[in-house]
C-alpha cells in the first residue's frame, strides 16, 4: 500500500533528522566544553604570566611552552625561535627608520597636484 510505504518513509525520514540533532547538540556541547578548557587554562597562564607585559618584552616561557604544545599537537610546524635575551633589543637602543626616498616620498599639497595637470 502507498500509504504505509509513505509513513514508513516519513518515520525513517523523521528518525533521521532527530538523530541528526542529536549528534549536532552532542558535538555542540564538546565543542563548548572544549571552549571552556581552554579558556580556563588561558586564564591560568594569564595569571601566572602576568598581565602587565609590555608589547617589547619578550614572551614569557611558559606562554612559549604553551604555545609550542598546541601547535605539536594539532600537527602544526613549529619554528625554531632563538632566545628571548638574544632576539629582543634593550628599550634603551632606539631603531631609526631610513629616510623615505623616490615615489614614496611623494609630495601630494594641491600646488603640486595642479600643476601636474595643467
Amino acid at each position: 500500500m502507498p500509504s504505509e510505504e509513505f509513513d514508513s518513509a516519513a518515520a525513517a525520514f523523521r528518525r533521521t533528522g532527530e538523530d541528526a540533532v542529536t549528534h549536532a547538540r552532542r558535538v555542540a556541547g564538546n565543542a563548548k566544553a572544549r571552549t571552556y578548557r581552554h579558556h580556563s587554562e588561558n586564564v591560568e597562564l594569564l595569571k601566572r604570566s602576568g598581565r602587565g607585559a609590555k608589547s617589547g618584552d619578550p614572551t614569557p616561557g611558559t606562554l612559549r611552552a604553551a604555545a609550542e604544545r598546541f601547535r605539536r599537537a594539532r600537527g602544526l610546524p613549529v619554528p625554531a625561535v632563538p632566545d628571548p635575551a638574544d632576539s629582543v633589543p634593550s628599550r634603551s637602543q632606539s631603531t631609526a627608520r631610513a629616510p623615505r626616498t623616490g615615489d614614496e616620498d611623494e609630495d601630494f599639497s594641491q600646488m603640486r597636484i595642479m600643476k601636474r595637470d595643467g
